[in-house]
């Protein structure tokens, strides 16, 4: 069954209706219509007065899929969703040219300072990654960290098409992350200037990166390679 038919199913199940009345029900709160109090219903984003019940949207934090909305800690999980007007649904789904605003941050560090980690926790389903050791891995098939010289041009031809993308606002993706060192102060602000970006450092000093080196299986087998990249990189670093 396609995606649209299973989330659609889910959202008209007798289960799904009943959840929605209850999560209306308990955030009901008093607000005051001209000097009256009545029972009423506030959007949890823009704190706009709901008319009625049929103007509230159940907006789910964790965008249900087909893999996740039999889980009931998510699709059926009263901590995953919010009261929103249709307003800031629209805008939430970028629909009917309602628009949130791309954002775009630049995350930096040492290598081993855990930027890939910090992306994977922040990240949301329709955000675009753009990380050199990702795009090696996609393109040669080799284990992460394996990066043979001779396919550099092409990963960077790759790379650089998903900058311009990101410079540009190209697609319909809601967050882009820039993920590398930039250890060159110049070159990152310059980066960050152009593509409108936040810079986000991950920070860690040397010795706690040598010490990564020895604790990552992947990376392990590459002792001699990393301490030279992390050599390199505290010599060029400028805050």
């Amino acid at each position: 069954m396609a995606r649209a038919a299973v989330i659609q199913s889910f959202y008209a199940s007798s289960i799904y209706q009943k959840f929605r009345s209850n999560i209306i029900l308990e955030r009901c709160v008093p607000v005051d219509v001209d000097g009256v109090l009545v029972s009423g219903l506030i959007c949890e984003r823009c704190n706009k007065l709901l008319a009625s019940k049929g103007d509230v949207t159940l907006h789910h934090t964790c965008e249900l899929t087909v893999h996740n909305v039999s889980d009931a800690m998510i699709s059926l999980n009263p901590d995953k969703v919010e009261l929103i007007c249709r307003d800031c649904h629209d805008i939430e789904h970028e629909r009917f040219g309602r628009s949130k605003g791309k954002q775009v941050f630049i995350v930096y560090g040492p290598p081993c300072s855990g930027k890939g980690d910090y992306v994977y926790q922040n990240k949301k389903r329709n955000d675009l990654i753009v990380c050199l050791d990702s795009l090696f891995e996609a393109i040669t098939g080799l284990p992460r960290y394996d990066k043979p010289d001779n396919m550099l041009s092409n990963v960077r031809g790759v790379y650089n098409l998903l900058i311009d993308q990101v410079k540009t606002r190209y697609g319909r993706w809601q967050t882009a992350w820039i993920v590398g060192g930039f250890a060159d102060k110049y070159k990152r602000e310059k980066l960050a200037d152009d593509l409108g970006a936040e810079l986000v450092y991950c920070e860690c000093n040397e010795d706690d990166a040598r010490s990564r080196i020895l604790n990552d299986d992947r990376r392990r087998n590459m002792e001699i390679e990393y301490n030279k990249y992390i050599d390199d990189w505290f010599n060029k670093y400028r805050e």
